[in-house]
């Protein structure tokens, strides 16, 4: 009975060191997910800076509304990697954060306030979910200047960004912060 026991534990130990990756898939994954980010983040950018140059921070809006989401799923297509943005402040309806994104952003967030500097904030992890594992990454989405006309005071904010948010994003809850603040996370996943 013992002997039955402790090869049924060796057995699951086993199966679960299989389906485990190898560091060096662990960082290939975070090295891909990080060029994953930063394409899009720097993509993201240039059409922001196009749309407020054209049309103003009201025209912007529908940057983020429209573009982004289109901009991720067209990276998540090339990559095989789900890709989203979310924040516990969010604009998008859909940009909930989950258990394991609520905590990342908490560690990016005390690591910000340690003083480490923006652009180094990710992280990655590999979590057990339902049908097996999945490998997990977060980039903190830190808020720049050019983001505070529509994420800034809404006291501040032009009137036309006001009513195009009320409009767009009649729940938004992504406005206060300043310049420097993690306004949410860039989040990639990729079952294993």
């Amino acid at each position: 009975m013992k002997h039955t026991l402790s090869l049924s534990l060796l057995t699951m130990i086993l199966a679960g060191c299989a389906t485990s990756p190898s560091p060096e898939k662990v960082a290939g994954l975070n090295d891909d997910a990080r060029k994953t980010a930063g394409a899009l983040i720097l993509t993201l950018g240039g059409e922001l800076k196009t749309a407020m140059t054209t049309g103003g921070p009201a025209g912007a809006i529908g940057v983020c509304k429209e573009k982004a989401p289109r901009i991720a799923a067209e990276a998540a297509q090339k990559t095989s990697m789900q890709i989203k943005r979310v924040s516990p402040k969010n604009r998008n309806p859909k940009g909930v954060p989950d258990a394991w994104e609520t905590q990342a952003l908490t560690e990016l967030e005390k690591r910000l306030a340690a003083g480490e500097k923006p652009e180094t904030l990710d992280l990655h992890a590999v979590v057990a979910n339902g049908d097996g594992k999945e490998f997990r990454y977060a980039k903190a989405l830190v808020t720049q200047p050019l983001c505070l006309n529509c994420h800034g005071d809404p006291d501040k904010m032009p009137p036309d960004v006001k009513a195009t948010l009320a409009t767009e994003y009649p729940n938004d809850k992504a406005v206060g912060y300043s310049a420097g603040m993690i306004r949410g996370i860039l989040s990639i996943r990729k079952p294993l």
